[in-house]
C-alpha cells in the first residue's frame, strides 16, 4: 500500500473508532501480530483485540474523547502523527475516580505497516501533563 492509503488508514482509525467508537473498525484495519509500544501503559498492547481494550480504557475514563490529528507525514511504510486529545474525565482512569476535569494532552505516535495492515505503533503523550490537569499530581512551580 501507499503511504497515502496509510495515512488514510490512519485517519479512519482516528475518526471511526477512537472519535467516533466503532472499535469493531479495528478488526479490519489492525494486523494480527500489532503491537503498540506506550511507556505510559502497563503492558504492551497486542493485536486488535488489546488495541480494542486500550481505546475502551480510555474512551471509559473520557466518554467524550476526542483526538484530532495536528500533523501527519508518511514515508515508506511509516506514518508519523503529532496528535491532541481532549475529553472530560467522567470515569476511573488507572484507580483514579473522575474528577468531571477536561485535560488537553497533546502526543505522538509513528505507525508502521505491512500489506495494508496496522502491525506496530511506538505511542508517547503527556501523561504527566495530563495528570496535573486532572488534579493528582501536583504542577511544577
Amino acid at each position: 500500500m501507499s503511504t497515502e492509503n496509510n495515512k488514510a488508514l490512519i485517519r479512519r482509525v482516528n475518526e471511526e473508532a477512537i472519535n467516533g467508537g466503532n472499535l469493531a473498525l479495528l478488526d479490519e484495519l489492525v494486523g494480527s501480530d500489532y503491537v503498540e509500544h506506550d511507556p505510559n501503559y502497563p503492558q504492551p498492547v497486542r493485536g486488535a483485540e488489546g488495541l480494542k481494550q486500550y481505546f475502551q480504557t480510555f474512551r471509559s475514563a473520557f466518554p467524550d474523547l476526542h483526538f484530532t490529528i495536528e500533523d501527519i507525514i508518511g514515508e515508506g511504510d511509516t506514518v508519523a502523527v503529532r496528535q491532541t486529545s481532549r475529553g472530560t474525565h467522567r470515569g476511573e482512569l488507572f484507580g483514579i475516580p473522575p474528577t468531571g476535569k477536561q485535560p488537553t494532552v497533546t502526543g505522538m505516535t509513528y505507525h508502521r505497516f505491512v500489506n495494508g495492515k496496522l502491525v506496530e505503533s511506538w505511542v508517547n503523550y503527556d501523561g504527566l501533563g495530563m495528570l496535573q490537569q486532572l488534579g493528582v499530581v501536583p504542577a511544577m512551580s
